[in-house]
């Protein structure tokens, strides 16, 4: 396995994110395979185009206290993960405070994002994992991290595993271990290309799903030209 499939620092994922258009449709059809495959509880993976004023989000969580966000905002955009077993996490030090580094080097413009309550636990900032891209900028940034050692890091090797891949092969083996059922690989790629959804797409990846449910989950997602499922 590569470090591009792997990556086990934020240094190594953001070496292969790919531009901010394309990590955008990622996260959009990681969200609309996990509405179609799942259901309400069994989801790892969403999108809310109407996450605040101007700013859409791709979310992960593991059900574990595990967790990333990725903010795409007019001002560029701002990715946070948190890794709760990770040496890392400002609840293994007295201060509460995030780890040496992470946001030393973090601009002003996101900086405001590091209070936010759904990014603090009881006044507490909760990440091990940051990462942006400014508007202006042609490379993604981190700050100056050193990692606790070389076997405990930040959590990036599972949390984005699948993001950071950035296949439908990859997705394909996260989802069926995660749902314990074999999956078709040609309807995952037809999602993951944002294709309109046909019904033999949702016939192949959740059987007897009433097409209302999966118009309504896809358009929660921002899927594009989201709607009853149609044609064959």
């Amino acid at each position: 396995m590569t470090a591009a499939q792997h990556p086990l620092t934020v240094h190594e994922l953001i070496a292969v994110l790919p531009d901010v258009p394309v990590l955008r449709d990622r996260c959009r059809a990681l969200a609309a395979l996990d509405a179609l495959i799942g259901g309400p509880g069994t989801r790892s993976f969403d999108y809310d185009p109407a996450w605040g004023p101007g700013t859409e989000a791709g979310l992960m969580h593991n059900g574990s206290g595990d967790e990333y966000t990725i903010l795409f905002t007019p001002d560029g955009v701002f990715g946070r993960g948190f890794d709760h077993e990770s040496s890392m996490s400002p609840y293994t030090n007295e201060d509460m405070a995030l780890w040496p580094g992470l946001v030393d080097t973090l601009p002003e413009v996101f900086r405001p994002l590091l209070d936010e309550p759904a990014f603090c636990d009881d006044g507490v900032q909760v990440a091990t994992v940051v990462f942006w891209r400014e508007a202006h900028d042609t490379a993604w940034r981190a700050g100056p991290v050193e990692y606790p050692s070389e076997y405990d890091g930040d959590g990036t090797g599972h949390l984005f595993r699948v993001l950071a891949a950035g296949t439908p092969e990859a997705y394909r083996d996260f989802a069926e271990r995660f749902h314990g059922r074999p999956l078709d690989l040609d309807a995952i790629r037809h999602v993951f290309a944002l294709r309109p959804v046909t019904d033999d797409v949702v016939e192949a990846l959740h059987p007897r799903t009433a097409p209302a449910a999966v118009a309504k989950a896809l358009a929660a997602t921002g899927y594009p030209g989201a709607g009853a499922p149609g044609g064959r």
